[in-house]
């Protein structure tokens, strides 16, 4: 590697989605974006996530991407909790306050994903494959399927790796019997699996049947 190319750099990787942001006008388009940045940085606040530890959070038109950096003052568990919990309490209380009538057109709904590894960094930023299987994972079909079939707006998938060094060992009261291995991509020539995640918007997880 030379010139400008540095890394690996290892990163924690939270990525998110608006459901049918393509079905919106652009004037709605605007205040989903903005709303979407603001139960963000409320949700990371409230989970003692500070940008500082973060690159600039990433905009993907219709969702957002955040980057943490590997310091103690982040342990990647916050990402899961309390971070997701937060975000979809958040979601379920601005959904509610929109006028019946306009809810369907004007809700936000969106999925999560969660994922950690090294990246490259050259001029343009980072990239590699790891953000490509986090992406990869919140695309998939299961996961547009599940938030489709639930009414709570928002659902997670988190990779094996989240899965095995965070998930099962039930760090910060995270509920690993929650969460269900139900997700299939490849990248790269290997085969990554996604765990799904269903959080209720007050109170406990919404159990997830297996198919």
């Amino acid at each position: 590697m030379s010139g400008s190319l540095r890394g690996p750099l290892h990163r924690s990787i939270l990525a998110l989605d608006l459901e049918r942001s393509s079905a919106r006008n652009n004037l709605i388009k605007v205040e989903q974006r903005r709303e979407l940045y603001h139960v963000l940085r409320e949700a990371m606040r409230a989970a003692g996530i500070d940008e500082h530890y973060c690159e600039p959070i990433a905009d993907r038109g219709d969702g957002v991407l955040v980057l943490v950096h590997p310091v103690d003052e982040v342990p990647k568990s916050r990402l899961l909790v309390p971070l997701i919990p937060e975000l979809t309490r958040l979601l379920v209380d601005y959904n509610d306050a929109l006028p019946v009538a306009e809810r369907a057109l004007r809700q936000l709904r969106m999925r999560a994903v969660v994922h950690a590894g090294d990246l490259l960094c050259d001029d343009h930023g980072l990239f590699g494959t790891e953000l490509d299987a986090a992406i990869r994972l919140l695309d998939s079909d299961v996961v547009r399927e599940l938030l489709r079939e639930t009414t709570t707006p928002l659902v997670l998938v988190v990779s094996q790796q989240i899965y095995e060094s965070i998930v099962i060992h039930g760090y910060d009261g995270i509920s690993p019997e929650s969460y269900h291995r139900a997700v299939e991509v490849h990248v790269c020539g290997l085969t990554r699996h996604g765990w799904l995640h269903v959080p209720a918007g007050h109170g406990q997880p919404i159990p997830i049947t297996a198919a």
